[in-house]
């Protein structure tokens, strides 16, 4: 059940039965005072002006019309016409109990929608390194929410597998099969590999124009040229798998759809733009001038198509899988995750989209673009040599961190606990302290940050999910059969079952904001909250009575299932004991 909007649409029901105020703004917002209540409804100021009467005399008005009985212990108003919701603890005490005992923590399904959410989208000329892990765990974090709300969810991993660069390691890698090398250990590495073509292609006479012919081959569809090609994509693949598995992010081989799987739409897709008189011919190039995006100076933006020798770019590719995704897959929702500086291209490609019919009407094209991960110098995250970090390596080092810090802490766990609480801990870290930044900015990547069990981190909210599960533990509980009816008196119980009652909030606003920070921020209040509850209500204590007992325990319980399906949503594993 969504609280908020409950409220709110009870003011709504209220403002339509108020002659002058059907239809007016219902502006509801958290309290920011607990003592004076759960909501605060601001609708009054507005409509004074509308109804010509005081701001009190219409608050007033409106709580005579509400109807919050079963809800509310009280409406007050407050200043010039605010009006305080304080929710009965009882009502909250039910919605507790619901929640409890629905799998999905009653929350509701939404009316399914088709969304294709393009994510991680390597290229496959290198090793996954450091600046594809936003794109791969934004993109499956918002993706797992969408999901949960109930709607299908089409993953679409956009790799790079085509272009000018591959004509270059097609021919290294030929040149190594025919020296008697397997193509898999030729590949075993993949940046010495792309180092090697790019020097033999700068410096070695004759090779560059072999790697031309062979990218001219390649796109005619040549067979030798293809099966060079598809061996290439095969070894790549399975490293971006391989990180896929370490990072615990939901994509599979299914999920590719490479920029190769749009060469046959290319020709048509610029062709129908021609014939709808949308793309002009240019120094011998097919470009679109868009004038929406035009400069200052009134000189409109160029989006090419096809370059003047007749090759297509990534923008045609784009073209091209718009159009698939809306009217093949039939997408409700296209979101993209790309970083900061290809959101003008993406706005190019959509007012292009729409100009030429490439998305339906109905189709929203959404572009979630993120910054970058940062240094500690604030310069873009390096190698000690300023080389690039594979995200393999990285992912390798945040276990062997956590598996230090592990050990240095008392424990009765086996070495095998150990190393795989050390997994989840460094995987989970790294993820966590990405996804809880606003999307949109930089940050500085840091491991003493990211891996303390102190603050807003990943190792904090899975030790707080592992200290719930000792409560239960020390009281002989199986959570699996475990209920009780709730009894809400104490400030901090109100406090800790408002949030919990809050998570529905949460997952809508990751699903229309494109936000995990918004998720991340969510399960560190409620971990915090669930600490001063801890602090402030004894559990466990002698002299606590059975009944106040196993209502804390309910709302613990609540706290451990909110906290392990947030945490699963943004793809991090927890752990019963640590």
């Amino acid at each position: 059940m969504n609280v908020f909007q409950l409220v709110q649409d009870r003011f709504k029901q209220a403002l339509s039965n108020i002659e002058g105020a059907e239809g007016a703004p219902a502006p509801l917002a958290r309290s920011t005072r607990p003592e004076f209540g759960e909501y605060q409804f601001n609708g009054a100021m507005a409509l004074a002006k509308i109804l010509k009467q005081k701001p009190r005399d219409i608050a007033e008005t409106i709580v005579e019309q509400v109807n919050l009985d079963d809800m509310a212990d009280s409406l007050e108003i407050a200043g010039p016409g605010f009006i305080n919701v304080k929710l009965r603890p009882e009502w909250l005490a039910a919605q507790v109990e619901t929640a409890l005992a629905d799998p999905r923590l009653a929350i509701e399904k939404e009316l399914a929608k088709k969304v294709v959410v393009d994510l991680s989208s390597p290229n496959l000329a290198k090793e996954m390194h450091v600046g594809h892990l936003r794109s791969t765990i934004i993109g499956d974090a918002v993706a797992r929410v969408i999901e949960f709300l109930g709607h299908d969810v089409i993953r679409q991993n956009h790799m790079g597998d085509w272009g000018t660069q591959f004509g270059m390691l097609i021919a290294h890698l030929q040149d190594k099969l025919q020296a008697s090398e397997v193509a898999t250990t030729a590949l075993s590495d993949l940046e010495d590999f792309y180092r090697e073509a790019k020097i033999r292609f700068d410096d070695e006479e004759g090779f560059a124009d072999r790697a031309r012919e062979y990218v001219v081959k390649l796109q005619g569809g040549d067979a030798e040229c293809k099966a060079l090609w598809q061996q290439f994509i095969e070894v790549s693949i399975q490293h971006s798998e391989e990180v896929y598995e370490k990072l615990n992010v939901k994509l599979t081989n299914d999920d590719i759809m490479g920029e190769s799987a749009y060469n046959p739409m290319l020709p048509g897709v610029v062709a129908d733009l021609k014939e709808q008189g949308i793309v002009v011919e240019d120094q011998g190039a097919q470009v679109v001038f868009i004038e929406e995006l035009a400069n200052k100076d009134g000189e409109p933006s160029v989006f090419i198509v096809e370059k003047s020798g007749g090759g297509f770019l990534y923008s045609t590719t784009d073209l091209a899988a718009m159009k698939y995704r809306s009217f093949e897959l039939d997408a409700d929702r296209i979101i993209i995750f790309t970083d900061a500086r290809q959101a003008y291209h993406f706005k190019q490609a959509e007012i292009v989209g729409r100009k030429g019919g490439l998305l339906r009407e109905e189709t929203t094209y959404e572009h979630g673009p993120f910054g970058m991960m940062l240094g500690k110098d604030g310069k873009p995250f390096k190698t000690r040599t300023g080389g690039t970090v594979k995200l393999a390596d990285l992912l390798d080092e945040a276990v062997e961190r956590a598996g230090k810090l592990l050990a240095e802490r008392n424990s009765d766990l086996s070495a095998d606990e150990q190393n795989e609480i050390a997994r989840k801990v460094g995987i989970g870290a790294i993820k966590y302290a990405d996804l809880s930044k606003n999307r949109t900015t930089d940050y500085i990547f840091d491991w003493d940050t990211m891996l303390s069990f102190e603050g807003d981190t990943a190792p904090y909210l899975q030790y707080a999910f592992a200290r719930i599960q000792s409560i239960f533990r020390k009281a002989g509980i199986n959570t699996e059969d475990f209920a009780a009816n709730v009894v809400i008196a104490e400030a901090q119980e109100k406090a800790l079952a408002m949030k919990l009652l809050q998570f529905v909030e949460v997952m809508n606003a990751v699903s229309q904001n494109l936000t995990p920070h918004v998720l991340c921020t969510y399960l560190y209040e409620l971990a915090s909250l669930f600490m001063t509850f801890y602090e402030a209500c004894p559990i466990l204590k002698d002299g606590v009575p059975e009944e106040t007992k196993q209502s804390r325990l309910a709302l613990s319980l609540l706290v451990s299932k909110t906290m392990k399906q947030g945490l699963d949503l943004l793809g991090i594993e927890t752990m019963e004991k640590m």
